[in-house]
């Protein structure tokens, strides 16, 4: 491919999206009996990559292509369901979630908002001992998309749900309602590597105690956010995010060391000037990448082994057991003592009296 589009469309890296993506998303517009053709050359993207199924787009292409469509139709659903999402929607559904306490008030008020909006897909939060599922179920058939569909609800709330929170949800599994498709290694890098296909409905499993984190963001973060979305959504909190995984793998390799930013970016032969830009593009932050490391190691060390608090403390470089202490409470609502016993099973408990 040459002229305009030539360095638009690349090889397989870690900054694309299959082709596929582009194609389901550009689904509705044919229905809707709009030009494709233009759409694709204003968001700088070859028409001729639909014919290819091996190429890939940049995914900062895809993301002004995704708002293309929208205010192309009007419609942030691409005319892929039964009635539109009218431009506004996404902005909507966020304000019906950045007030709520914690994560699992949040998922109940999208999924209570969707079902206002959106009649043809169901979501739904199971939440039992140790695992939560988000389920997305089919209330009317799709036809035109309905891959991407699935795909796309997932990928926005996944985004939405981990930028409320302030870090990337991790997901454990997922299982999709529909059979594996040829696009199916981009999974790895947009929700997770465990994925099953051919269920009954789409089930996204994780950790149940990510359900008790706060809600991080306020008025002043929610405008910032709303500019460049939803198509923004699809650039942030991907797996394959280079800067953010290679500071927390940074943080974890320092530990028990208080690493700095300062200290990381010398690691990695930046300037700390230069590694918060990058951290900022990706949508995190150094503060927040060490938070959701300590915190996802100190859950891994209370749970699953008999350290002391203080012992836990030491290990993930705080100064002293009360700053740890502090630390868990704001990122549980709880202390270190009460989340063990909460987690941990009771023990047997004993018939017949001691011995």
């Amino acid at each position: 491919m040459t002229g305009r589009f030539s360095s638009l469309v690349s090889a397989p890296s870690r900054a694309t999206v299959a082709v596929a993506f582009v194609r389901g998303m550009l689904a509705g517009l044919g229905e809707a009996q709009r030009d494709a053709r233009r759409v694709l050359e204003q968001a700088h993207i070859s028409p001729g990559v639909l014919a290819d199924p091996q190429a890939r787009v940049p995914v900062e292409r895809y993301a002004e292509l995704y708002n293309l469509v929208c205010r192309e139709l009007d419609d942030e659903g691409f005319a892929l369901f039964s009635v539109p999402l009218r431009s506004g929607s996404f902005e909507f559904l966020c304000r019906s979630s950045i007030t709520a306490p914690t994560l699992a008030v949040a998922i109940d008020r999208s999924a209570r908002f969707l079902r206002l909006v959106l009649p043809d897909l169901a979501v739904h939060l199971d939440n039992q001992f140790d695992e939560a599922c988000l389920r997305i179920s089919e209330v009317r058939p799709l036809k035109s998309g309905r891959v991407f569909a699935f795909e796309w609800l997932l990928r926005l709330l996944h985004g939405l749900f981990s930028w409320l929170v302030g870090r990337s949800i991790l997901l454990d599994s997922v299982a999709f309602p529909y059979p594996r498709p040829e696009h199916a290694t981009d999974y790895s890098l947009i929700y997770t590597a465990q994925s099953t296909f051919d269920c009954d409905v789409l089930c996204a499993r994780f950790s149940s105690s990510l359900l008790e984190l706060p809600i991080r963001r306020d008025e002043a973060a929610l405008q910032s956010f709303l500019e460049g979305a939803p198509g923004k959504l699809t650039t942030l909190y991907r797996r394959d995010r280079e800067t953010v995984l290679r500071v927390r793998n940074a943080l974890r390799d320092g530990l028990p060391s208080a690493t700095s930013l300062t200290d990381v970016a010398r690691v990695l032969h930046l300037s700390p000037r230069t590694l918060h830009r990058r951290l900022e593009h990706e949508g995190s932050s150094f503060q927040t990448i060490k938070d959701a490391l300590r915190h996802d190691l100190a859950i891994n060390r209370l749970v699953k082994t008999h350290h002391c608090v203080a012992e836990v403390a030491a290990e993930l470089g705080f100064a002293d057991t009360a700053a740890f202490y502090r630390a868990f409470v704001r990122w549980t609502g709880m202390s270190p003592a009460q989340y063990r016993r909460r987690w941990l099973p009771a023990p047997p408990s004993r018939v017949g009296g001691s011995s």
